[in-house]
Protein backbone atom coordinates (compact mmCIF):
# COMPACT_ATOMS: atom_id res chain seq x y z
CA UNK A 1 0.00 0.00 0.00
CA UNK A 2 1.23 3.19 -0.91
CA UNK A 3 0.95 6.91 -0.81
CA UNK A 4 -0.32 8.88 -3.78
CA UNK A 5 0.64 12.65 -3.57
CA UNK A 6 -2.83 15.18 -3.97
CA UNK A 7 -2.45 18.22 -4.24
CA UNK A 8 -5.41 20.65 -2.69
CA UNK A 9 -7.19 22.56 -5.10
CA UNK A 10 -9.85 24.13 -3.82
CA UNK A 11 -11.89 24.63 -0.19
CA UNK A 12 -15.47 25.19 0.17
CA UNK A 13 -17.68 25.44 2.97
CA UNK A 14 -21.25 23.79 2.97
CA UNK A 15 -22.56 24.53 6.14
CA UNK A 16 -21.71 26.04 9.72
CA UNK A 17 -19.46 22.58 10.05
CA UNK A 18 -19.28 20.57 6.59
CA UNK A 19 -16.95 21.45 4.07
CA UNK A 20 -16.11 19.97 0.45
CA UNK A 21 -12.80 20.15 -0.54
CA UNK A 22 -11.40 19.32 -3.88
CA UNK A 23 -8.12 17.69 -4.93
CA UNK A 24 -6.01 16.29 -8.23
CA UNK A 25 -3.78 13.70 -8.20
CA UNK A 26 -4.08 10.06 -9.67
CA UNK A 27 -7.45 8.58 -8.47
CA UNK A 28 -6.89 5.61 -10.95
CA UNK A 29 -6.77 3.00 -8.08
CA UNK A 30 -11.07 4.51 -7.52
CA UNK A 31 -13.13 2.29 -9.05
CA UNK A 32 -16.56 2.15 -7.33
CA UNK A 33 -19.04 4.97 -5.87
CA UNK A 34 -18.88 4.12 -1.67
CA UNK A 35 -14.92 3.31 -1.32
CA UNK A 36 -12.81 5.87 0.62
CA UNK A 37 -9.17 7.53 0.99
CA UNK A 38 -7.15 7.92 3.84
CA UNK A 39 -5.72 11.04 4.33
CA UNK A 40 -2.45 11.29 6.56
CA UNK A 41 -2.09 14.42 8.39
CA UNK A 42 0.58 16.02 9.19
CA UNK A 43 1.46 16.05 13.18
CA UNK A 44 -1.53 13.37 13.49
CA UNK A 45 -0.28 9.06 13.58
CA UNK A 46 -4.07 7.94 12.59
CA UNK A 47 -5.33 8.98 9.12
CA UNK A 48 -8.05 10.18 8.61
CA UNK A 49 -11.19 8.18 6.17
CA UNK A 50 -13.07 9.78 4.32
CA UNK A 51 -15.73 8.42 1.53
CA UNK A 52 -15.16 9.82 -2.24
CA UNK A 53 -18.21 11.92 -3.17
CA UNK A 54 -17.13 12.83 -6.95
CA UNK A 55 -14.94 11.89 -9.01
CA UNK A 56 -13.60 13.81 -12.54
CA UNK A 57 -10.67 12.67 -14.13
CA UNK A 58 -7.75 13.73 -11.77
CA UNK A 59 -9.97 15.56 -9.53
CA UNK A 60 -11.19 13.89 -6.04
CA UNK A 61 -14.02 15.78 -4.39
CA UNK A 62 -14.31 14.77 -0.36
CA UNK A 63 -16.72 16.15 2.08
CA UNK A 64 -16.07 16.12 5.53
CA UNK A 65 -17.82 17.69 9.34
CA UNK A 66 -15.22 19.24 11.47
CA UNK A 67 -15.45 17.17 14.91
CA UNK A 68 -11.85 17.09 15.94
CA UNK A 69 -8.16 17.96 15.66
CA UNK A 70 -7.31 16.10 11.94
CA UNK A 71 -10.60 17.40 10.24
CA UNK A 72 -9.94 20.82 11.98
CA UNK A 73 -5.96 20.84 10.53
CA UNK A 74 -7.72 19.46 6.72
CA UNK A 75 -10.10 22.79 6.85
CA UNK A 76 -7.21 24.63 7.30
CA UNK A 77 -5.25 23.60 4.81
CA UNK A 78 -5.02 25.95 1.46
CA UNK A 79 -4.81 26.01 -2.80
CA UNK A 80 -1.54 24.60 -3.22
CA UNK A 81 -0.77 22.18 -0.07
CA UNK A 82 0.22 18.49 -0.92
CA UNK A 83 -1.47 15.37 1.01
CA UNK A 84 -0.18 11.84 1.18
CA UNK A 85 -3.12 9.61 0.64
CA UNK A 86 -4.39 5.84 0.35
CA UNK A 87 -6.52 5.61 -2.25
CA UNK A 88 -9.42 3.27 -3.77
CA UNK A 89 -9.85 1.24 -0.70
CA UNK A 90 -12.70 -0.58 0.28
CA UNK A 91 -15.51 -2.54 -1.89
CA UNK A 92 -17.83 0.13 -2.41
CA UNK A 93 -21.20 -0.02 -3.88
CA UNK A 94 -22.26 -2.47 -6.64
CA UNK A 95 -24.59 -0.78 -9.25
CA UNK A 96 -25.16 -4.35 -10.90
CA UNK A 97 -27.86 -4.95 -8.37
CA UNK A 98 -29.97 -1.72 -8.63
CA UNK A 99 -32.60 -2.52 -10.47
CA UNK A 100 -34.61 -0.47 -12.85
CA UNK A 101 -35.84 2.09 -9.95
CA UNK A 102 -32.81 2.23 -6.75
CA UNK A 103 -33.37 4.08 -3.83
CA UNK A 104 -30.35 5.94 -1.76
CA UNK A 105 -30.66 6.65 1.61
CA UNK A 106 -28.01 9.18 3.39
CA UNK A 107 -28.20 10.80 7.00
CA UNK A 108 -25.84 13.42 7.33
CA UNK A 109 -22.54 13.13 6.88
CA UNK A 110 -23.28 9.74 5.47
CA UNK A 111 -24.64 11.56 2.03
CA UNK A 112 -21.58 12.24 0.27
CA UNK A 113 -20.69 8.74 -1.25
CA UNK A 114 -24.51 8.31 -2.75
CA UNK A 115 -23.56 11.49 -4.76
CA UNK A 116 -21.49 9.37 -6.69
CA UNK A 117 -23.50 6.55 -6.70
CA UNK A 118 -26.24 8.71 -7.96
CA UNK A 119 -24.30 9.67 -10.94
CA UNK A 120 -22.82 6.09 -12.02
CA UNK A 121 -26.64 5.04 -11.56
CA UNK A 122 -28.64 7.66 -14.09
CA UNK A 123 -25.37 7.25 -16.80
CA UNK A 124 -26.71 4.02 -16.80
CA UNK A 125 -30.16 5.26 -17.32
CA UNK A 126 -31.76 4.35 -13.91
CA UNK A 127 -34.89 6.25 -12.24
CA UNK A 128 -33.26 7.26 -9.25
CA UNK A 129 -34.60 8.47 -5.77
CA UNK A 130 -33.36 9.73 -3.03
CA UNK A 131 -34.14 10.25 1.03
CA UNK A 132 -31.43 12.71 2.32
CA UNK A 133 -31.96 13.25 6.26
CA UNK A 134 -30.52 15.60 8.54
CA UNK A 135 -31.79 17.31 11.72
CA UNK A 136 -32.15 20.71 10.88
CA UNK A 137 -32.39 22.74 7.63
CA UNK A 138 -29.24 24.57 8.51
CA UNK A 139 -27.16 21.60 8.16
CA UNK A 140 -28.74 20.47 4.85
CA UNK A 141 -25.84 20.12 1.89
CA UNK A 142 -26.05 18.66 -1.98
CA UNK A 143 -29.38 18.32 -2.05
CA UNK A 144 -29.87 20.90 -5.14
CA UNK A 145 -26.49 18.65 -6.68
CA UNK A 146 -28.94 15.24 -6.43
CA UNK A 147 -31.66 17.13 -7.81
CA UNK A 148 -29.56 18.46 -10.69
CA UNK A 149 -28.54 14.54 -11.65
CA UNK A 150 -32.69 14.11 -12.11
CA UNK A 151 -33.11 12.31 -9.07
CA UNK A 152 -36.55 12.07 -7.46
CA UNK A 153 -35.49 13.80 -4.37
CA UNK A 154 -37.09 13.99 -0.65
CA UNK A 155 -35.02 15.40 2.33
CA UNK A 156 -36.36 14.90 5.61
CA UNK A 157 -35.31 17.17 9.03
CA UNK A 158 -36.01 16.08 12.54
CA UNK A 159 -37.08 19.57 13.94
CA UNK A 160 -39.69 20.19 10.61
CA UNK A 161 -37.62 22.87 9.87
CA UNK A 162 -37.55 22.06 6.17
CA UNK A 163 -38.82 19.16 3.49
CA UNK A 164 -40.20 16.38 5.53
CA UNK A 165 -40.58 16.24 9.03
CA UNK A 166 -39.34 13.47 10.95
CA UNK A 167 -36.17 10.65 9.57
CA UNK A 168 -35.68 9.22 6.34
CA UNK A 169 -37.42 6.18 7.02
CA UNK A 170 -40.90 8.41 6.72
CA UNK A 171 -40.27 9.34 3.20
CA UNK A 172 -39.33 6.36 1.56
CA UNK A 173 -41.63 5.70 -1.86
CA UNK A 174 -43.62 2.85 -2.13
CA UNK A 175 -41.44 1.31 -5.31
CA UNK A 176 -38.17 0.62 -5.45
CA UNK A 177 -35.78 -2.10 -6.83
CA UNK A 178 -32.89 -2.07 -4.48
CA UNK A 179 -31.89 0.29 -1.53
CA UNK A 180 -28.31 1.82 -1.11
CA UNK A 181 -27.64 3.84 2.24
CA UNK A 182 -25.11 5.09 4.45
CA UNK A 183 -25.02 7.13 7.36
CA UNK A 184 -25.32 6.81 11.16
CA UNK A 185 -25.89 2.76 12.53
CA UNK A 186 -28.94 3.83 14.19
CA UNK A 187 -30.09 5.04 11.02
CA UNK A 188 -29.00 2.18 8.57
CA UNK A 189 -31.04 -0.05 11.39
CA UNK A 190 -34.10 1.90 10.91
CA UNK A 191 -33.62 1.46 7.29
CA UNK A 192 -32.84 -2.55 7.55
CA UNK A 193 -36.41 -2.74 9.57
CA UNK A 194 -38.36 -0.63 7.41
CA UNK A 195 -37.30 -1.46 3.61
CA UNK A 196 -38.76 -4.59 1.57
CA UNK A 197 -35.81 -5.21 -1.24
CA UNK A 198 -32.38 -6.03 -0.83
CA UNK A 199 -29.94 -3.25 0.18
CA UNK A 200 -26.49 -2.52 0.51
CA UNK A 201 -25.80 -0.65 3.49
CA UNK A 202 -22.06 1.37 4.18
CA UNK A 203 -21.43 1.49 7.51
CA UNK A 204 -18.82 3.95 9.70
CA UNK A 205 -16.34 2.35 11.84
CA UNK A 206 -12.73 3.97 13.55
CA UNK A 207 -10.39 2.78 11.51
CA UNK A 208 -6.49 2.54 12.39
CA UNK A 209 -5.16 1.39 9.20
CA UNK A 210 -7.77 1.44 6.51
CA UNK A 211 -6.34 -1.01 4.75
CA UNK A 212 -7.36 -4.44 6.66
CA UNK A 213 -3.71 -5.09 8.26
CA UNK A 214 -4.71 -3.77 12.19
CA UNK A 215 -8.42 -5.41 12.37
CA UNK A 216 -9.79 -2.54 14.14
CA UNK A 217 -12.37 -2.21 12.84
CA UNK A 218 -14.28 -6.16 12.86
CA UNK A 219 -17.78 -6.38 12.39
CA UNK A 220 -19.37 -9.70 12.61
CA UNK A 221 -21.65 -11.21 10.10
CA UNK A 222 -23.39 -14.34 8.98
CA UNK A 223 -19.97 -15.56 7.25
CA UNK A 224 -17.81 -14.38 10.13
CA UNK A 225 -15.99 -11.11 10.79
CA UNK A 226 -15.50 -8.62 8.14
CA UNK A 227 -12.60 -5.92 8.65
CA UNK A 228 -15.05 -2.49 7.76
CA UNK A 229 -12.07 -0.68 5.95
CA UNK A 230 -10.79 -4.09 3.49
CA UNK A 231 -14.18 -6.38 3.43
CA UNK A 232 -16.69 -3.18 3.50
CA UNK A 233 -17.29 -0.53 3.91
CA UNK A 234 -20.47 -2.09 2.23
CA UNK A 235 -22.35 -5.24 3.75
CA UNK A 236 -25.25 -6.86 2.01
CA UNK A 237 -28.13 -6.63 4.24
CA UNK A 238 -28.94 -10.51 4.09
CA UNK A 239 -25.32 -11.08 5.70
CA UNK A 240 -25.22 -8.42 8.86
CA UNK A 241 -25.41 -9.26 11.79
CA UNK A 242 -26.80 -6.26 14.38
CA UNK A 243 -24.82 -6.16 17.79
CA UNK A 244 -26.64 -5.57 20.85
Amino acid sequence: MKDVIFTVAAQKRLTDNVYEIRLTGDTSAITRPGQFVNLKLEGLFLRRPLSVCDLDGDTLTLIYKVVGRGTALLRGMTPGQEIPVLTGLGNGYETALSGDMPLLIGGGVGVPPLYLLAKRLRAEGKTVFAVLGFNTAAEIFYADRFRDLGCNLAVTTADGSFGIKGFVTDALPENYTHVYTCGPEPMLRAVYRKITTGGSFSFEKRMGCGFGACMGCSCKTIAGYKRICKEGPVLEKEEILWED
